[in-house]
């Protein structure tokens, strides 16, 4: 899953945004138009999303409602458009905050870093006697500690998130390694294989991580 998601018309201040972010270590994703930040996110996720409201075509409160009605990951409005009613429609629409332009670099970066912080420290993850700990990265069963890689621990938080639902390989592969992953499908098979084997009581009889024959994979409880 990508780390932040840019929406932003403007190529030039779209890409040092982008530079700055990655050079803070994040996993950066752009689109300039409303329609291909939603591609964007359907397919490969986000955990924070910072949009600009002059898009062409539809703009960037569209995007914000759209994303609002499925998630509720962190969206920070970044726009020129300083009147009153648009600061209002904004929040009204799930913005986390609305930042004119132009802005300070370094004082957004430091709210990114406050949002990260402050959700992860709060979010721990628990489906029955599995419990991960979102801002370690950690896995327990049982209270007893899961040796778990970073792969595994996203493909197991997306699971448990979207427990009871059949979730497609495409869609799964996407969003853990990305439009950009050399990796190829066959390694998603491999890590569920692993993950069955660390949680499961029973590995070659699976009761939480189902196979759905020629669609992909559920989490029961």
């Amino acid at each position: 899953m990508t780390d932040i998601l840019i929406v932003e018309d403007n190529a030039e201040l779209r890409g040092l945004l982008c530079d700055f972010l990655r050079s803070e270590s994040y996993t950066v994703s752009v689109a300039e138009t409303a329609e291909k930040a939603l591609s964007l996110y359907e397919k490969y996720g986000a955990r924070l999303v910072l949009l600009d409201i002059n898009l062409p075509g539809l703009d960037g409160f569209a995007v914000c409602k759209r994303i609002r009605e499925q998630d509720n990951i962190p969206i920070i409005i970044l726009t020129a458009r300083v009147d009153k009613e648009d600061k209002l429609n904004g929040i009204l629409l799930g913005a986390d905050d609305y930042i004119e332009k132009p802005y300070d670099i370094d004082i957004l970066i430091a709210k990114i870093k406050g949002i990260f912080k402050r959700r992860l420290a709060l979010d721990v993850l628990t489906d029955g006697d599995i419990t991960l700990n979102l801002a370690e990265e950690t896995v327990s069963k049982n209270r007893e500690p899961v040796a778990i890689t970073a792969k595994e621990f996203e493909l197991l938080r997306l699971l448990i998130e979207n427990k009871g639902q059949t979730l497609g390989k495409d869609f799964i592969f996407n969003r853990i390694w990305g439009s950009d992953s050399e990796s190829e499908q066959q390694t998603l098979t491999v890590h569920i294989k692993w993950l069955r084997q660390k949680i499961e009581d029973d590995p070659k009889n699976p009761a939480r991580i189902l196979t759905v024959w020629g669609k992909g994979y559920r989490w029961e409880s």
